[in-house]
């Protein structure tokens, strides 16, 4: 199944003046689309840990998606950190600077910046699209304005879909600690299904633990063994 990584790039989440919406819409949007989100990291806008986290990123993952740093502000460094990070330089893209020209945009050296991408990068045009998104190699570079990231991310998103997972939620009322031995046990009998165990501390006492697989029939066998095991009830509806 396919793999990502998200690298949500800004100074301004990291100093908490804006809060970042873009991580959330990925790992439910991902999720929905069957690719496992295996990193979810936020940087600032600094070219070499752009760089770094990318380059780590691309190695361990199918697909990388960054958010943030494509405008046309002395702060938006994610293409030179891209770059940098597949040891590329950047070069002006013609078709880039024919769609600021349409878009009635001036050829001044900030704009142009919008125009200027790493070497060898890849402009994704789908029939949505009234602007590319940039994609080197495995990495995909999308803006940071959410509203304009979740619009580009759809254009392009069928890329990223594979088999989709399903979960189901049990409910165990007591404490985990007299669950955990019996949830070892089924982890070890039901390898094809991924089992998670979250306490909760309301107006009760109780346990959420949810199985996981792309495995129907391996799943519903782990679901029937745990809620015996347990004593559990589904909590799902």
């Amino acid at each position: 199944m396919p793999t990502a990584a998200a690298v949500i790039i800004g100074d301004e989440i990291l100093s908490g003046k804006f809060a970042d919406e873009n991580g959330p819409f990925l790992v439910a949007r991902l999720r929905a689309l069957g690719c496992d989100l295996r990193r979810l990291v936020t940087i600032g806008d600094t070219v070499g840990d752009i760089a770094d986290e990318v380059a780590r990123c691309a190695a361990a993952h199918d697909h990388v998606v960054t958010t943030g740093g494509v405008g046309p502000t002395h702060d938006d460094r994610t293409l030179e950190g891209v770059a940098a990070a597949f040891g590329v330089p950047l070069q002006e893209r013609p078709e880039l600077v024919a769609l600021l020209d349409r878009y009635g945009l001036p050829r001044s050296e900030t704009n142009l910046r919008m125009a200027t991408v790493p070497v060898g990068a890849e402009l994704v045009l789908t029939e949505r699209s009234s602007f590319p998104v940039v994609r080197v190699r495995n990495v995909w570079v999308f803006p940071g304005v959410p509203g304009l990231f979740r619009a580009k991310f759809e254009e392009v998103a069928p890329a990223f879909a594979g088999e989709q997972v399903t979960c189901v939620r049990l409910r165990v009322d007591g404490p985990e600690t007299d669950i955990a031995a019996a949830l070892a046990a089924g982890a070890g009998e039901h390898p094809r299904v991924a089992i998670g165990s979250y306490p909760r501390y309301e107006t009760d006492h109780y346990v959420i633990v949810t199985l996981e697989s792309r495995d129907l029939a391996a799943l519903e066998r782990a679901v029937s063994a745990l809620m015996s095991a347990l004593g559990a009830r589904r909590a799902d509806g």
